[in-house]
């Protein structure tokens, strides 16, 4: 079977984990500031504090960004659940808007009009790696005073027309180091401050509140238990000395699939860069063919040895979020129209030549099996899958 994702992690990962177990401080040890350090270097920013995922980062960021119980604030229905469900943790109301159809991206305009008087933050998402137009959020929060967070969980390595590093503008910022991401610390994330107060804020409630010159007892706030270990931290560090390498597999692998992917009559494939605007390449997701069922074509790619996965769906439509707040089919149509095809392909920097030939053959057959009114995997004449 081939995954839908594999790190990349090799023999300097493996020395600088053994060398911080050996050391004894596996957690709130020399290995959380040296990762902060490193990694804000290469965003081009001072103040980072590491955490124990993206989605504890998104909570501790709108906490510090001065969310409020009762607050409205806007973000995008085509996201990973965590972005809309942060703001539930504070007693905020996620207001959904559509999406751009070309970037995938919370659109700028539909944003605006989603502003009320009981509005008091945006929080825009990099989706699939691709910059979300900062400069037009940045715009609408100054206009209108409202406070700004980017979730760039999906993000590092994009950049935006302007020459600056996605999460490195000046606001609040979170990135994300799940097993599937550009980089990886196993679990883990890290928030992009604009102050060293805000930094200080965020690293006492990410360990329960409490401040650095405090007795590890005495804890003058709310806080959490959101530290990242030294553990993850090292495999961070040994990650973030290959970062560009890295990368460079991912997008090599992107142009793979867009190539071999090209002259699939309907497929929607990801949006190209444009206008300066920088992809960090985080998933490869297409979106199928009008009248290509989606669900039918997972279950038959996997008989075929390919592990691929809707992605995303609606926020507004899981069930929770139906429940809750009363959405229902049809508010948002390019959200609804692309999270029904989209399809996430196996995607990793060592993906191979022959593995992405089989992907695309796969996908192939799969599509023309359907056009041809035929659901199953195999079409007549084709091998069937051996008995596993």
């Amino acid at each position: 079977m081939i995954p839908l994702a594999r790190p990349l992690v090799g023999e300097r990962e493996e020395e600088l984990v053994l060398e911080t177990l050996r050391s004894g401080r596996l957690s709130l040890g020399p290995r959380l500031p040296e990762f902060e350090s490193a990694f804000a270097s290469r965003l081009g920013t001072d103040h980072v504090s590491a955490v124990s995922s993206g989605t504890a980062g998104l909570h501790l960021a709108i906490r510090a960004a001065g969310v409020e119980a009762g607050d409205d604030v806007v973000t995008t229905p085509f996201s990973f659940v965590a972005s809309a469900n942060c703001l539930l943790y504070e007693g905020a109301r996620p207001v959904f808007c559509d999406i751009d159809p070309r970037t995938l991206n919370l659109s700028a305009e539909a944003a605006a009009d989603a502003v009320t008087d009981r509005t008091t933050g945006l929080l825009p998402v990099h989706i699939f790696g691709y910059p979300a137009d900062m400069p037009a959020f940045e715009r609408l929060a100054a206009d209108r005073a409202l406070w700004l967070v980017e979730d760039a969980c999906e993000a590092l390595g994009a950049a935006h027309a302007d020459g600056s590093t996605v999460g490195a503008r000046g606001n609040l910022s979170v990135f994300a180091f799940y097993p599937n991401k550009q980089l990886t610390t196993g679990e883990g994330g890290a928030v992009v401050s604009p102050s060293a107060e805000a930094k200080e804020r965020i690293d006492s409630e990410r360990n329960q509140g409490r401040a650095p010159d405090m007795g590890w007892l005495d804890h003058d706030r709310l806080g959490f238990n959101y530290r990242l270990d030294d553990l993850s931290c090292a495999l961070g560090l040994a990650q973030l000395e290959r970062l560009d390498q890295l990368l460079a597999a991912r997008a090599r692998v992107a142009d793979l699939y867009g190539e071999a992917l090209a002259g699939v009559e309907g497929l929607t494939l990801p949006c190209p860069d444009e206008g300066g605007d920088r992809r960090g390449w985080f998933v490869y997701v297409v979106q199928l063919p009008p009248g290509v069922d989606r669900d039918t074509a997972v279950v038959a790619m996997r008989e075929r040895g390919v592990d691929t996965k809707p992605y995303l769906p609606a926020i507004h439509l899981l069930s929770f979020y139906r429940e809750r707040f009363g959405h229902r089919d049809g508010e948002f149509p390019v959200c609804e129209d692309v999270a029904a095809r989209s399809l996430a392909l196996p995607f990793f920097g060592d993906l191979s030549e022959g593995e992405l030939e089989h992907v695309v053959a796969s996908l192939r057959d799969v599509i023309e099996a359907q056009r041809s009114g035929l659901t199953s995997a195999t079409k007549p004449g084709s091998p069937r899958p051996a008995a596993r």
